[in-house]
């Protein structure tokens, strides 16, 4: 077992399967509305973000991402939470969106490089938070 500490962007809990992907992914025209990577030029096309811990980088705009991710949320079919190295406010904003209007919550957080680079497709992770802290923990 091994704890990550990262930095909360949303608030919430979560625990899943990692889906790490290659290349960001935009909500808007690249997550269909099973929750599958639809976006046919990207490395992960087919994969279901559904239910997973999604694991990028950063984010890929359109800013109609945030209206997409909210509706995610609200069907059911969005990842249980979002890990990345750099913040991102459109993803941010569909999350927050969702937990006001939806009472939908999904965390967001942000971790360094080197622990980037330790998450690993396919293990569980779960999130908590700690004040302004995320607390991962990586089975």
């Amino acid at each position: 077992m091994t704890t990550i500490t990262g930095w909360r962007v949303t608030s919430g809990e979560a625990e899943g399967a990692v889906l790490k992907l290659d290349a960001p992914v935009s909500f808007w025209g690249g997550i269909g509305p099973e929750g599958d990577i639809i976006d046919v030029h990207h490395p992960q096309h087919g994969a279901v973000v559904t239910g997973h811990i999604l694991v990028m980088r950063s984010g890929r705009g359109s800013s109609s991402g945030t209206y997409v991710l909210a509706e995610l949320l609200r069907l059911g079919i969005a990842p249980a939470g979002i890990i990345l190295t750099e913040p991102d406010g459109i993803i941010a904003t569909g999350a927050l969106v969702a937990a006001e209007l939806y009472d939908a919550r999904m965390p967001i957080v942000t971790v360094s490089d080197e622990d980037y680079a330790r998450i690993e497709d396919g293990v569980t992770v779960s999130i908590e938070m700690n004040g302004d802290n995320a607390l991962l923990t990586i089975n």
